[in-house]
């Protein structure tokens, strides 16, 4: 598989709640670059990720691109606590596992959600 093919293969499943099949896609090693900071580990990847992907009640892949060792994902997402959550992921695929991943998203619909005021 292409890094692009992982990275959507991936994606396809975390969104569809299905996290045994992402985690297959995660090398063990996995570094993730998140707005909270470092997630280093596969088993530390799955706890970030995990909560989020099963608040999930709809997503929208905006945009996907790729070459012989990344992959850019671009997509929306709806959940139960947000309506909107727009994030892009830029990984690295090695063997066809991700072993990095450069995860953005807007964490202000997130804060005003919980009560946080205006940011």
């Amino acid at each position: 598989m292409t890094p692009l093919e992982t990275a959507l293969a991936c994606h396809r499943a975390w969104t569809a709640k299905d996290l045994d099949a992402a985690m297959a896609c995660i090398a063990d090693d996995i570094v993730c670059d998140a707005p909270a900071g470092r997630i280093e580990g596969k088993a530390a990847y799955r706890a970030f990720l995990e909560p989020f992907a099963l608040s999930l009640v709809g997503t929208e892949l905006l945009a996907a691109f790729g070459d012989e060792e990344k992959a850019l994902l671009m997509y929306d997402t709806s959940s139960a606590l947000v309506a909107s959550a727009p994030g892009a992921e830029c990984v690295t695929v090695v063997d066809g596992r991700i072993t990095y991943s450069r995860f953005l998203f807007d964490r202000l619909p997130f804060h005003l959600a919980r009560g946080g005021g205006q940011g």
